[in-house]
This record gives structure tokens, sequence and C-alpha cells, in this order.
């Protein structure tokens, strides 16, 4: 039997685990990216569901509105995901000395 693996977008969860970290709601993050107030909500939902994958533009703006890089929202993997952040949470100097640490 050949089974085939379903890719499945990373956004959903990154985005449910960077919404509840800040603290807000999926209508709040809605408005703060710029979504109608009404229709807010229910697009966060499906969003974070994974029923709908927001394009590049929508996923820039609500990972504005999280403050986190948009990177963060298409990382594959957990790890890669969690430096992401903590290297775009470091200083400028911190981030050169990971970067010359990782490259010897």
């Amino acid at each position: 039997m050949n089974s085939k693996k379903v890719l499945v977008s990373p956004i959903a969860d990154r985005l449910r685990s960077a919404r509840t970290k800040k603290g807000i709601s999926q209508k709040q993050l809605g408005i703060l990216a710029g979504i109608d107030q009404f229709s807010a909500s229910p697009r966060i939902n499906q969003y974070e569901r994974g029923k709908h994958v927001p394009d590049y533009a929508t996923t820039a703006r609500l990972a504005n509105a999280l403050s986190v890089p948009v990177t963060y929202f298409y990382a594959d993997v957990d790890e890669l995901a969690e430096l992401i952040l903590l290297f775009s949470n470091a200083t400028k100097k911190k981030q050169e000395q990971i970067l010359n640490q990782l490259k010897y």
C-alpha cells in the first residue's frame, strides 16, 4: 500500500502559540492585523485550525501584530521556530556571536 504523507502548513500551530503567548483573542489579533472587525475572529479561527492558510502579506501583518518574525510561521521544525524567536529577540551583538559560533 502506497501511503502519501500529507504536508500541513505549520502556520496554524505557530499562529495559535504566538497569539496565546501574547494573551490576545482571535478577534483582537485579526483587528490588529487589519482584518475587518466583523470577520476578524472567524478568519483567525480558520487560520488556527488550518482550514485556510493566509497569504504572505496577511502572514506578515499577523507577525507584526504578534511581534514575531514572519519566518517563525514557516518553520516546520519546533526547535527551528524556537531558535528564530530567540535569535530575533537577541541584541545585534548577541546575534553576531551566535552566527560566528554556528559558522565555526
